[in-house]
């Protein structure tokens, strides 16, 4: 006991002790309160486990598998990547790809960003919305087997040369009968530059016949009258063209039957000395007259107008428009997309801004290029850098859509992988390569996207 005669110091109740809960902790050497850091592992590892599995691993196997021969037995080392940069399917792929990394991205950019600023001076701006994202929900190969059909060749089936040939046939009709044609002994043979001509030369005030097969009875023009021979008129030349064919065969070749059946609206030309010195048109019943043509002998020309192809559309499937057509479908499906992501940048934009700019004088247009642009500029940056990693991985569009005949020409780097690998080369040496190639070009891309994802959170 202290015999200065000074009381003994008590700590005072809920007074920190100095040697408290951290001298403890620092006693036992976990040096930090909460639970150890190994079990936060504990509940990333399946989450680890399944990166490595399904991401990891797969790239190593990869580049591992990219430095043997096709059968994996023996090492080539980097014979598969100048095996590569040698072969012209890649180099056909390479170029497609490049097509579609500077057309796709920026087309579809574009118009996300049209419909997302439309959508704010309309009504139904929902509906639309709903409408154009719509195909997001749809998967790629039904997507591809969608736009297979509309761009078949057939106008009775492919959607866009239905609506071309529509157009093409209001502006300008094709011919009622393309597949008409004179029997090989007729008197009416081939003229120079198309058409068909009588072979004598018919004078003022005679007729002549005209006969004429190659036509299907069904599809002759409604109002369509049995043929009658015309009859000659002074002062003018008359004839008859004619379908001389009987149904249930009989009849007469060259000779107007009673079953016959007149050819209507059939342009027909008088040449005179190289020259048309008239043209009309057949009647229902196949009849025809020249009036006031001037005394002579004319050769009876029946015109190429008459007998032109069908306009049956363009060639969407062909090796020329191919690549343009898939990526039309690549639009239509990833336009919702974009709209949807900048349309949600476009409702953040301060609405002071536009209309200070507006104040001070600005059309319409140089709000939208001088300050609602600028303004969206990171958002369409992330919906373009999105829109070019998914641009160079694309495999579904095209090898749905592009049939067998022009695969070549519409080849990309992921269906050539597939086909080199699975699709009937059976060399997963170089498809392992072309592998790896691919994750090259687009790992930069994946990088610049994650930095300015970053740059935004700062």
């Amino acid at each position: 006991m202290a015999t200065t005669g000074e009381p003994e110091a008590v700590p005072l109740s809920g007074t920190p002790d100095p040697a408290g809960p951290g001298d403890a902790a620092a006693a036992t050497g976990s040096g930090r309160l909460g639970p150890p850091s190994w079990l936060a592992l504990v509940f990333l590892l399946p989450a680890l486990l399944f990166l490595g599995a399904y991401m990891l691993y797969p790239i190593l196997f990869s580049i591992y598998r990219s430095l043997w021969d096709a059968a994996g037995l023996e090492f080539v080392g980097l014979q598969n990547y100048v095996d590569l940069f040698s072969t012209p399917s890649t180099f056909v792929a390479l170029r497609n790809n490049v097509i579609w990394v500077v057309v796709a991205p920026i087309v579809v950019t574009v118009a996300g960003l049209l419909f997302a600023v439309l959508t704010e001076r309309i009504r139904w701006a929902t509906a639309f919305k709903l409408i154009v994202f719509m195909p997001m929900a749809i998967s790629f190969l039904a997507s591809g087997v969608i736009f297979r059909l509309v761009y078949e060749q057939d106008p009775d089936r492919g959607l866009a040369n239905a609506v071309i040939t529509t157009v093409q046939d209001t502006i300008s009709p094709s011919a009622a009968f393309p597949d008409a044609r004179p029997r090989p002994e007729s008197p009416v043979t081939a003229a120079d530059g198309g058409g068909f001509e009588l072979g004598e030369e018919v004078a003022t005030g005679e007729s002549a016949l005209i006969p004429l097969v190659g036509v299907q009875a069904d599809d002759l023009p409604g109002g369509t009258e049995r043929a009658v021979a015309a009859e000659p008129a002074d002062g003018a030349v008359t004839g008859t063209v004619w379908l001389d064919f009987t149904r249930g065969g009989g009849g007469e070749e060259g000779v107007i039957d009673t079953s016959e059946m007149g050819l209507p609206a059939m342009e027909v030309q008088a040449i005179s000395g190289g020259q048309v010195a008239g043209t009309t048109l057949t009647d229902p019943d196949g009849r025809f007259a020249f009036d006031g043509l001037a005394e002579g002998s004319y050769t009876l020309r029946l015109s190429p107008a008459n007998f032109t192809e069908p306009y049956n559309g363009v060639t969407w499937l062909g090796p020329t428009l191919i690549t343009p057509a898939i990526i039309g479908a690549y639009l239509w499906v990833w336009a919702g997309f974009a709209m949807v992501l900048i349309a949600a940048g476009l409702s953040a934009i301060p609405r002071d801004a536009l209309e200070a700019a507006r104040v001070d004088g600005a059309t319409e247009w140089q709000v939208f290029r001088r300050v609602t642009v600028p303004l969206l500029s990171p958002v369409l940056m992330v919906v373009f850098i999105t829109l070019m990693i998914y641009v160079l991985k694309i495999f579904d569009l095209v090898f749905i859509i592009a049939p067998g005949s022009v695969q070549r020409d519409a080849n990309v780097l992921a269906v050539e992988m597939w086909r080199v690998s699975f699709g009937g080369g059976n060399d997963q040496g170089l498809g392992s390569a072309l592998a790896v190639f691919l994750l090259v070009l687009v790992v930069p891309a994946m990088i610049f996207q994650i930095r300015r994802f970053r740059q935004e959170n700062k």
